[in-house]
């Protein structure tokens, strides 16, 4: 072989390899976009929360006019929409603003089973033991042996047995049997009960112990209001999505463990047999079958099939709601009167919402 055509294709070999390095060097270097991880932003008790465009968070704004609209229509007071901690979506209607306080309702449930487990992890209760170890016996007005019947955790899921018919008053003559704990599915403000646990098993009162242990430490504000024997929690919308967001982040926030995850798994998650789509005290979506309050009938599908089947939620009286969506790094809140006539915890409100909250955050 001549040497020109020797040296040319000894400088195309040479070449050649160049590239396929530099290709080598620069495929491992960069990573796309799509695998880097999301870091989770929390934050600060003061100052300064920061927001993420409707672009960056993947949403589609064309249809977010739609659901504000809609939402102002139906009496919602404050709405929240975070992404990995962020605020995208904030919105004050009717009057309310940033500042302004609005009641929970049963939505704050939730409060009392994580401050719960709380008490739980600081070795002060358990979930599987009686109520009357912590409160005496005498505590209802079922039998002695039914009445022992009852633990904690049947608190929780919602299976305590007593009658749910006789209303809100939890006084001991009000708290009547009907059926052995674990075997019958009521919606029923017994639950209560476990802040006189906490509070007897921790020796400080429901609110020092609550205000030490959870609101203070991730930067709510708030407060405890009693009526009739029943604590409802007031807060402003952004105290709301800080729950909400520690609750997404399992039970951590900012690094700080406030609650530990497999007893928030095990909250977000079916918590007997009976009423598949609730847990301790949340509401879990993506089952076979569910339950309204007062009712006892099942139903068969899933609790809000325009919903993320992986969503789980805080559901209060005139429609006080807050979503939780792990995959998609998502917390919704929304306050306000009822959207239609006043409502338990559960509404034909929650399908419609998720509907348009679809379009906007394409799932």
């Amino acid at each position: 072989m001549p040497s020109q055509f020797k040296k040319l294709s000894y400088n195309m070999h040479y070449f050649k390899s160049i590239f396929i390095l530099l290709f080598f060097v620069y495929s491992c270097s960069e990573k796309p976009v799509d695998n880097e991880p999301e870091t989770m932003y929390f934050p600060p008790t003061s100052g300064t929360w920061e927001t993420m465009t409707m672009e960056d968070a993947g949403f589609d704004n064309s249809y977010l006019n739609d659901l504000l609209n809609y939402l102002e229509t139906k009496h919602t007071k404050g709405f929240i929409i975070l992404k990995n901690g962020k605020i995208v979506v904030e919105s004050y209607f009717n009057g309310h603003a940033q500042d302004s306080y609005w009641y929970w309702a049963s939505a704050g449930k939730t409060l009392t089973s994580t401050v719960t487990g709380i008490a739980e992890q600081e070795g002060l209760i358990q979930r599987s033991h009686k109520v009357s170890e912590y409160l005496g016996t005498g505590w209802t007005a079922a039998p002695l042996a039914k009445e022992n019947l009852i633990t904690c955790q049947h608190l929780l899921s919602m299976s305590s047995g007593l009658d749910d018919s006789l209303g809100d008053d939890v006084s001991p003559a009000n708290l009547q049997y009907v059926a052995d704990a674990g075997t019958r599915w009521a919606y029923h403000n017994v639950y209560v009960k476990l802040q006189d646990v906490v509070a007897q098993a921790s020796g400080q009162t429901w609110t020092a112990y609550f205000n030490s242990k959870l609101r203070d430490r991730i930067g709510m504000n708030g407060l405890w209001n009693t009526t009739d024997g029943l604590s409802v929690y007031y807060s402003n919308t952004r105290s709301m999505a800080r729950f909400g967001l520690m609750v997404l982040n399992q039970g951590n926030w900012n690094g700080t463990q406030i609650i530990n995850a497999s007893f928030l798994n095990d909250a977000t998650h079916t918590s007997q047999n009976l009423n598949k789509s609730y847990g301790y005290l949340w509401w879990v979506n993506g089952q076979e079958s569910y339950m309204y309050p007062q009712s006892q009938w099942v139903f068969n599908g899933s609790l809000v099939p325009t919903a993320p089947v992986d969503m789980y939620a805080a559901l209060g009286k005139n429609d006080q709601k807050i979503y939780v969506v792990p995959q998609q790094k998502i917390v919704i809140v929304r306050m306000g009167d009822a959207a239609d006539g006043s409502s338990a915890a559960l509404s034909d409100f929650d399908e419609v919402l998720w509907e348009k909250l679809s379009l906007v955050i394409n799932n």
